[in-house]
């Protein structure tokens, strides 16, 4: 099989598998009432508990980090756990399509704050997308009408926080990748320290979607709850994430990014079958501006773009 085409075929099957994420959250929360931050802490705990053996034995040198690196990663773990939180109580709030869609607002946020941070120049296609990103969030979370000001505060806020805080996600990647940080290492101690803080954050007094005490940390789940939860772990997040991964050795970095924008579709569909969401007709073109300019923003990175993948969820 040609390379190329074989690096489609994996990264397309990556991306159909991570974007059932939002599905699989919005069914746990909805059928078994499962707290949003306590779904945020075992997501992050079953990837870091797959990961540790498997690294151990298939590459052992990649569980080797310095001193800096592991301050890095506590940073990076924050950013991580602040954004599977906030992303898992927007799905609460908007259902797994909105919030999957409001998630990729994350591209004009990103080019806003590499420009802050790193200095990156605004060019007129980013200012343009910048823009987009913001009407579309607008349209999908509806904050044009005052009402749902009223009625549905939680669901615009995070939606939009969401995008930032992928955003912020994006660039610690980034960052990981001109520290030459094995991508597999940076998943592994970002999901570890991420579980940390979601634990954190689940034991917080007061907090939505936290839980009561240290022992309402084990789920109440039943058999096939658990089942659902373990899937969601190995299935979208580890195994999608890993063979978008691999896909990167066969395409460039942005042709991957470019087929990754298909996932709010993807979701969007999966919700409308596995959830029975429906999204408005004003919501849908607020996530064709968004997509346009998630596009815009690829078309317009240099070609020095780090090959290592961002994925969403």
């Amino acid at each position: 099989m040609n390379p190329v085409t074989k690096g489609y075929l994996i990264a397309i099957v990556g991306i159909v598998l991570w974007s059932t994420t939002g599905v699989f959250v919005g069914y746990l929360i909805t059928t078994y009432d499962m707290p949003p931050l306590l779904l945020a802490f075992w997501r992050n705990l079953l990837v870091s508990i797959a990961m540790l053996p498997a690294l151990y034995l298939i590459r052992r040198s990649l569980l080797r980090i310095t001193m800096q690196q592991l301050r890095f990663f506590v940073f990076f773990g924050l950013i991580l756990a602040l954004f599977n939180s906030i992303w898992i109580l927007s799905v609460e709030a908007n259902g797994a399509a909105v919030s999957t869609v409001l998630a990729y607002s994350s591209a004009g946020f990103t080019a806003i704050l590499a420009w802050w941070l790193f200095k990156e120049p605004l060019s007129p296609t980013k200012i343009t997308a910048v823009t987009l990103s913001l009407i579309g969030c607008v349209l999908v979370a509806e904050a044009y009408d005052p009402q749902i000001w009223k009625v549905n505060l939680l669901g615009i806020l995070t939606g939009i926080a969401s995008g930032v805080l992928f955003a912020g996600y994006n660039l610690m990647g980034k960052e990981a990748a001109q520290r030459q940080i094995n991508p597999w290492t940076s998943l592994l101690y970002s999901f570890i320290f991420g579980s940390l803080f979601t634990l954190l954050f689940c034991l917080i007094p007061g907090v939505p979607g936290g839980v009561v005490g240290l022992a309402g940390l084990v789920p109440q789940l039943p058999a096939d709850g658990w089942l659902i939860l373990l899937v969601l772990s190995f299935i979208p997040t580890l195994l999608g994430f890993g063979l978008y991964n691999v896909a990167m050795k066969y395409l460039p970095a942005s042709v991957a990014s470019l087929l990754a924008t298909t996932e709010p579709a993807m979701t969007t569909v999966e919700a409308y079958f596995f959830l029975n969401e429906r999204m408005s007709v004003i919501q849908i073109v607020g996530s064709l501006v968004i997509l346009f300019a998630v596009v815009m923003i690829r078309f317009d990175k240099p070609p020095s773009e780090s090959r290592f993948p961002k994925a969403a969820g």
